[in-house]
């Protein structure tokens, strides 16, 4: 038996409520960008009229706004719609007029290249009215187009005295929801905010009467020219501070002939935590496109906040991104090395710039030192690190110290900190994000100097050995000392070192804990696959080390105590007051020990004074 043949082509039925419902939801941000998208053609219509007549002034067309509250009006001198244009491009969805063949080859000069965006005008309105009339044709009609929220629409011809000039008007007769993206002051407010920097003259009216106030009087900042360079370099910090609500530290042209692109980048006046991005804000052919576009510049460059203008960066659907090509990578690493080249030029000339930049962001020149030979040659002597001889540069450090050691961690810098000093090492702080990673590389730029970690063998090299009469005297205690602290994993030892008001140091790396916290692990689950598996990893695991000063007078005297209890008292007191002054996390037990130890001494004291 033979089917019959049901595979003929058919039409998608368009639901439009529903995509307009899809619009508002997950294309675009806001109801507000009806009227972005309405500039956006009308400016695109200026573009392909201009094309049609180069030699008229750029400011021969312009547009035109109006809103007083009961209607919201765009209109153009654009190149205008004929009939068959209407049917075309308005009354098929997704279909672009900016993708006729005709000017195909000039895509680049549109804004628009996705033709949906009349379709934002439901967000606010139930019916779309366009009256237009062509530019193309010089006795063309005008054509009149009535679209609705239920997919519906009609079109007419009208005679040209209908619209006596080519060009297109758009009027949306609002919604009551839709009150507060139309009334007259927001509106005016919206064509600033998306239109400021647009290269055709925009006017406002709100139906008072007066003259249309200007959207955008003024050419961009960078576009203007200046009597001096430094009206200039004040003009371009002002619009920074009008824009981002900041006064920039300093204030970087950026200008990408290539792509068409002319900006500042504001350096901002306060540090921000590492790998926060900021938005920046980008024009497409004068349009605002993004107030948070990320993208632009590269994750490194924290410290500051854009606005440009592009002509050749494509934005995605919704016109609030832009879209990820070839074209926007090599604007990133341009850009990139404009920061970079600023950077270079403040090192060079302008040392108290440079200072101010790095006091208040030395870790984003940091994160950028770790991966750019060229910034880590050029600023790695002056960045500030946490040594032992204060805060200061590793330049000036490696003139008081040939041998440089680096912690891992800020907590084994604090313990070590005061004794490394006196025994005259000099010892940076690793610790923190990038740190010991560019101290390691101190040679690349100064070969004299050598780098080295430091572990507790190199410091405790450092320290004096005690006499062998006083190690044989202070044997037993020592030993009660060790049998205290065994709980924790601590061996004692007597030494003498500087400051002599340290009584004690404790030497114990964070990864000397963890692996001491899984050989316990691994004994607790033992003969179990666990156990087995912890056991399998188990190395020999190190053991802190509690460095008594034979300089400090109540050391001398704890090791002289005969009483066994009092004894393993004030070694635990002492463990306890090194374990403190290390500033590192407590361990339950070691609270529990240092608050057992003071009553202990407490009730010792009274006792002996009773």
């Amino acid at each position: 038996m033979t089917l019959p043949d049901t595979s003929a082509d058919r039409t998608f039925q368009v639901d439009l409520r529903g995509l307009v419902d899809l619009l508002s939801h997950h294309l675009y941000s806001s109801p507000r960008v009806y009227l972005r998208e309405l500039l956006q053609n009308a400016v695109d219509a200026l573009t392909a009229r201009h094309g049609l007549e180069p030699g008229a002034p750029a400011d021969a067309f312009g547009i035109r706004l109006h809103a007083d509250g009961s209607v919201v009006r765009v209109e153009d001198d654009g190149v205008g719609l004929t009939e068959a244009d209407v049917h075309t491009f308005l009354a098929t969805i997704g279909r672009s007029s900016k993708r006729a063949d005709r000017i195909a080859e000039q895509r680049g000069d549109f804004i628009g290249q996705f033709g949906i965006g009349l379709l934002s005008c439901f967000l606010v309105a139930d019916e779309i009215h366009v009256l237009s009339r062509s530019a193309r044709t010089p006795d063309a009609p005008a054509v009149e187009w009535r679209g609705r929220g239920d997919g519906s629409y009609t079109v007419r011809t009208l005679p040209a005295s209908a619209r006596p000039r080519p060009g297109t008007t758009v009027t949306l007769t609002p919604r009551a929801d839709a009150g507060e993206w139309t009334r007259p002051a927001r509106v005016h407010a919206l064509a600033r905010h998306f239109g400021s920097l647009l290269r055709h003259p925009v006017t406002f009216d709100d139906g008072t009467g007066g003259p249309g106030a200007p959207v955008n009087p003024e050419q961009a900042p960078w576009a203007r020219t200046y009597p001096t360079p430094g009206s200039r370099a004040r003009a371009l910090a002002a619009y920074g501070e009008e824009v981002f609500g900041f006064t920039p530290l300093d204030t970087i042209e950026l200008d990408l002939p290539a792509v068409g692109l002319k900006g500042i980048a504001c350096v901002l006046p306060e540090a921000v935590p590492a790998g926060r991005r900021h938005g920046h804000r980008v024009h497409v052919k004068g349009m605002l496109l993004s107030e948070q576009a990320e993208e632009i510049l590269p994750e490194w460059a924290f410290f500051v906040r854009c606005v440009v203008d592009a002509e050749s960066l494509r934005p995605t659907a919704s016109r609030e991104s832009l879209y990820e090509d070839d074209t926007l990578a090599a604007v990133r690493d341009a850009l990139a090395e404009r920061l970079r080249a600023w950077i270079a030029r403040a090192a060079a000339s302008d040392p108290d710039l440079l200072a101010r930049f790095l006091q208040t962001h030395h870790l984003a020149v940091k994160s950028l030192a770790v991966h750019d030979d060229e910034i880590l040659r050029m600023l790695l002597p002056w960045l500030p690190f946490e040594t032992t001889d204060g805060h200061t540069t590793l330049d000036e450090f490696a003139r008081t110290h040939r041998t440089v050691l680096v912690t891992s961690s800020v907590e084994e810098f604090r313990q070590v900190a005061a004794i490394a000093s006196a025994a005259g090492l000099g010892v940076v702080n690793g610790g923190y994000t990038y740190d010991r990673e560019l101290v390691h590389r101190l040679p690349e730029i100064r070969q004299e100097v050598s780098v080295a970690d430091l572990d507790p063998a190199t410091l405790t090299a450092h320290l004096d050995p005690v006499d062998r009469e006083t190690e044989l005297a202070a044997a037993a205690y020592l030993a009660r000392a060790r049998d205290a602290l065994a709980v924790f994993d601590c061996d004692v030892a007597l030494r003498t070192f500087q400051p002599a008001s340290a009584p004690a140091l404790l030497i114990d790396s964070r990864e000397a804990r963890h692996e001491r916290t899984r050989s316990q692990l691994a004994r607790e689950q033992e003969g179990g696959l666990w156990g087995d598996i912890l056991g399998a990893l188990r190395q020999e695991a190190p053991r802190a080390q509690l460095i008594l000063n034979q300089l400090n007078p109540l050391v001398r005297t704890a090791v002289a105590i005969d009483e066994p209890e009092l004894a393993r008292t004030s070694a635990e007191a002492l463990y306890g007051q090194a374990a403190l002054l290390s500033r590192r996390p407590l361990r339950p037990s070691e609270s529990s020990l240092i608050n057992r130890s003071f009553l202990d001494l407490l009730a010792h004291a009274l006792r002996k004074d009773s």
